[in-house]
């Protein structure tokens, strides 16, 4: 008898479970033109670097490496859909910090063997603008994916590309404005009145943004080219 009745319960918890799943929250989202949202997240942002063939043999340098440092986003999310539920056209202006890093290893070699080496930071203080296609599929109860392909403009607010060189000490010039392509994908999480997205999206630059000034530390560079790596969340209601 207690076997029966716990076998009853069980199956009536597991079919009260079904059911709330088949239940779709934020069934009128799909149905709305226009939504609003923020979006938050963090990047992890670098260069394509490529030194200019004698970067190494006529100025001295051994190696010269990039590296990307993390920073973070926040953005304003306008999406419209495009007649069909799983289309829609995504305008998301954000404000993000970037750093990136340029080592240049040079010699003569330390007491302990290890080389010289000279320490650039490169910060940059962006309003991105970025337009983007979104490819959804269907819902799955209250769950749905997508895809992500786009173009972004970018302008550096804490460029210090008018700025007057300091030849005793030089610092590496970036240009103000930047373009870019996106492209990404992530999840969908429908809440009862909101709903929750988490993406991964990657941004190459399409332009050279070194600026030249003849300093050793950018004349053996040949181009600088921005990429990032984009972990966000979005609300939208």
């Amino acid at each position: 008898m207690k076997v029966r009745l716990l076998f009853l319960l069980v199956f009536y918890k597991l079919t009260l479970f079904a059911q709330q799943q088949k239940l779709e929250n934020y069934k009128k989202f799909d149905a709305r033109l226009l939504h609003f949202g923020v979006q938050m997240g963090i990047n992890k942002t670098n260069f394509n670097l490529t030194p200019t063939t004698d970067a190494y043999s006529k100025y001295g340098y051994t190696s010269i490496e990039n590296f990307g440092a993390l920073g973070a986003q926040l953005g304003m999310v306008t999406s419209f859909r495009l007649g069909s539920p799983v289309l829609r056209l995504r305008f998301v202006p954000s404000y993000s910090f970037q750093e990136r890093v340029v080592n240049y290893y040079s010699k003569p070699l330390t007491v302990d063997g290890k080389e010289v080496f000279n320490e650039e930071r490169v910060n940059s203080s962006n309003l991105d603008f970025p337009l983007m296609l979104q490819l959804r599929t269907l819902r799955y109860g209250n769950f749905a994916s997508y895809c992500l392909l786009g173009a972004q403009y970018s302008k550096d607010l804490q460029s210090v590309a008018d700025k007057n060189q300091n030849n005793v000490d030089p610092f590496l010039k970036i240009k103000k404005n930047d373009y870019m392509a996106q492209f990404g994908g992530g999840i969908e999480f429908f809440a009862e009145y909101f709903k929750c997205g988490i993406e991964l999206k990657y941004s190459q630059g399409f332009n050279n943004i070194l600026i030249q000034d003849n300093t050793t530390i950018s004349n053996p560079l040949h181009s600088l080219k921005n990429n990032s790596w984009i972990l966000t969340i979005t609300f939208e209601g």
